[in-house]
């Protein structure tokens, strides 16, 4: 009943379309003054401890860096590379879309970010060399989502910060399935670009393929930072999302030059804009959190779940049906930090890793990020091409099929994710 009544009061709150961070905090503040007793002392204890973590501090790191990457040139210089090696294949510059965009997740971490520095370029590239615009929209969209699986992903943060899981293990658990969804990605747009004889690019030569490598070097570098210092144990995850936007500076302002110092500042605030936003969100989860712990509802679910017999293919079923339903209405760093402290005990009373969990939820997460109404990447790639928002969604639907199809794969095959960590020694 008590479960009820807060969810009720929640789903309320945004119904009115209250912003789902404040609807998180007057959720618990409504309910902690008419009908609990616990000590206002208590809550104000919480509000500042539960967002007192190192790991939360990767978050505006990776932001920045990705804001510097964004805006420095490297996007351009990624996708120059991958033309030169996949673009004289059929659907040439599609592929090389997907592929620019798995390079690109790997160094900023946003999906929607990915979809503007990858999408501002390659849209009207593709619209130019004779392709559909719904295709090349379709196709960017898409893969954009790639940003938040292909490590580093603040999507992972946000789950290690409401789990306690290793933020390490998640970003190395990432690696394989985000490679095996950029090839079913690559493959689909390959199949539909052969099946409507969409344009080639000239085959380039391998002096172009090498000097096109060496001018995306410095930003491909920054791939080999955060992971090879995460695993190398060099770096903590935080202090490679520190190190990650201190090279980015560096790459954008001293390398290539793109970003001058009169545009810093602008970077710098557009930067702490997005980290204090879901900073704020974090701070409101952390006591609608408390509040359900108090209540103890997530063990009253864990304990429902389980007496009925669910099971780890019934509860995973059930988990994808519900964050795909999220997905639809509220954005993932929201959906994250309140549906984790629920189904996070119950999947690990029924035994499933919480990093297979949590790669399994970050999948969800993309394809949130392309079904409507609230799909992030539809809007932005919306904004780039000129479609409209039905438009889009007709557009991403092949890709969306695709990514629905992998889903499956990675929530039933728990060595796709965890292969990986466990050969390097980072889980048991």
């Amino acid at each position: 009943m008590t479960a009820l009544v807060i969810f009720g009061l929640l789903a309320a709150l945004m119904i009115t379309g209250m912003p789902i961070s404040i609807s998180l905090g007057l959720t618990v503040l409504i309910f902690l003054f008419t009908m609990t007793a616990v000590p206002l002392e208590s809550v104000a204890l919480k509000l500042f401890t539960g967002i007192e973590k190192f790991e939360i501090m990767a978050i505006p790191f990776f932001i920045l860096a990705g804001n510097f990457l964004t805006h420095g040139g490297v996007a351009r210089r990624m996708i120059a590379f991958a033309t030169s090696m996949v673009g004289h294949w059929y659907g040439g510059l599609g592929l090389a879309a997907v592929l620019a965009c798995a390079l690109f997740a790997a160094v900023s971490g946003s999906s929607p970010a990915t979809v503007v520095a990858i999408g501002s370029i390659l849209i009207p590239a593709m619209v130019r060399s004779g392709f559909p615009k719904r295709f090349g929209a379709g196709v960017v969209a898409s893969a954009g989502a790639l940003g938040i699986l292909i490590p580093p992903s603040i999507v992972m943060v946000m789950y290690a910060v409401a789990t306690n899981a290793s933020i390490g293990a998640l970003f190395i658990a990432g690696i394989i399935p985000g490679l095996v969804l950029a090839t079913m990605m690559g493959a689909t747009t390959f199949y539909r670009a052969w099946k409507g004889n969409f344009p080639r690019q000239p085959k380039a030569s391998w002096g172009a393929r090498l000097e096109a490598f060496r001018d995306s070097m410095w930003g491909l570098f920054l791939i080999v930072v955060v992971i090879g210092g995460i695993y190398s144990g060099m770096f903590t995850p935080t202090e490679a999302a520190a190190m990650s936007a201190v090279y980015a500076f560096i790459v954008a302002v001293f390398v290539y030059k793109d970003l001058t110092f009169a545009e810093v500042p602008r970077v710098l605030l557009a930067s702490a804009n997005m980290s204090a936003m879901l900073l704020y969100i974090i701070t409101n989860a952390v006591l609608f959190s408390f509040l359900l712990t108090h209540e103890n509802i997530p063990l009253a679910i864990a304990e429902w779940m389980t007496s009925t017999g669910l099971g780890v293919i019934g509860f995973l079923l059930f988990v994808n049906v519900f964050l795909l339903l999220a997905g639809n209405f509220m954005e993932p760093s929201s959906i994250i930090l309140i549906s984790a402290p629920l189904l996070f005990p119950v999947a690990m009373k029924l035994g499933i890793d919480p990093i297979h969990f949590g790669v399994m939820i970050t999948v969800n997460m993309e394809i949130g990020m392309l079904t409507p109404p609230v799909g992030l990447n539809l809007y932005v790639a919306s904004g780039i091409s000129r479609l409209g928002l039905t438009e889009m969604t007709i557009a991403v639907t092949p890709w969306l099929l695709t990514m629905l199809t992998f889903l499956m794969i990675v929530t039933y095959w728990p060595p796709l994710s965890l292969w990986l960590p466990r050969a390097l020694g980072m889980i048991p």
